[in-house]
């Protein structure tokens, strides 16, 4: 690791997990079928009716926490309808509103409602997946976004995808479960000056390393 840049994040594993090939071509195999719950379905149907009114295209903020990042991407994509979604209404309760008028957040869980846009044909024009929990325990790996039997379903939404993380190992991960999806994936380090989000701007501070992947079909 470079002089000067160091992370917090404790693991007992050190490369790309043994498991993540067989675990990604299982999912590959399987539709993911979990049942929606209520209050997602519900926030689905919103962003479908906002999508059809704005006819525009949709950028995608999941996990968005306090929504800091809805509003900064809205800011920068005024033509698109960006959604924030999360799952915690104590995260979004923090949300500090900004004069956009491109922007909605939900309370949701994100794979039901990625589950629902894909069933409604949604294609998204760029998505965003900004400092996930890591579950960094080598013994988590289903529970990251690319070992979740969901993963496949941002292939289907389509757009730009884009992953930032304080632990590299995550974003390698990523980049090799979407080549396995048959998408193009790239990580790089990323330098900070405006942050995206809260954690971003503490990673920074700490000087911690930050790491980006882009993943994208053949058609970007």
């Amino acid at each position: 690791m470079e002089q000067g840049i160091k992370t917090s994040v404790q693991s007992n594993q050190r490369e790309i997990h043994d498991d993540l090939e067989g675990l990604v071509q299982k999912h590959l195999a399987t539709s993911w079928r979990e049942p929606t719950p209520e209050h997602s379905r519900a926030a689905s149907k919103e962003i479908l009716s906002l999508l059809n009114r704005h006819r525009g295209p949709l950028i995608l903020d999941s996990f968005c926490g306090t929504g800091m990042s809805t509003t900064k991407i809205a800011a920068d994509h005024p033509d698109a309808l960006v959604i924030g979604i999360d799952k915690s209404s104590d995260r979004l309760s923090k949300h500090l509103r900004v004069p956009h008028q491109n922007y909605r957040l939900f309370q949701a869980t994100c794979e039901h409602v990625w589950a629902e846009l894909v069933e409604a044909q949604v294609k998204c024009q760029k998505h965003y997946l900004l400092y996930p929990n890591p579950w960094p325990k080598k013994g988590h790996l289903k529970r990251r976004i690319h070992g979740h039997p969901s993963f496949p379903l941002l292939k289907t939404l389509g757009g730009v995808i884009e992953v930032r993380s304080n632990w590299k190992i995550y974003v390698d991960e990523f980049a090799k479960a979407s080549k396995l999806l048959g998408l193009q994936a790239e990580t790089t380090a990323l330098s900070v000056t405006d942050p995206l989000t809260l954690f971003e701007r503490k990673y920074a501070l700490d000087h911690q390393g930050l790491w980006r992947c882009t993943a994208h079909g053949l058609d970007h």
